[in-house]
């Protein structure tokens, strides 16, 4: 009977060691995916930041013409 409990007990053991070692492997691969996801995302968000500072230049550029415009029509007035 003691053999067979010994026996019962190393099984479990072994089982219990591949499934932890299974699970930390799904969990690595799942932390990978989301850091790649991540990574996307940071690029995502440096070039929106890069455009949007593109943009504001241009913004700036226009509110100084229409400044300069409307200097030129009070002028004409």
């Amino acid at each position: 009977m003691t053999g067979a409990l010994i026996a019962i007990a190393i099984v479990l053991i072994v089982i219990g060691g591949i499934t932890t070692s299974t699970v930390a492997y799904f969990r690595l691969q799942r932390h990978r995916s989301d850091a790649a996801a991540m990574a996307e995302y940071r690029r995502l968000a440096e070039e929106a930041v890069a455009n949007q500072q593109a943009l504001n230049g241009k913004l700036t550029e226009l509110h100084t013409r229409v400044e300069a415009v409307e200097t030129l029509l009070r002028s004409v007035e």
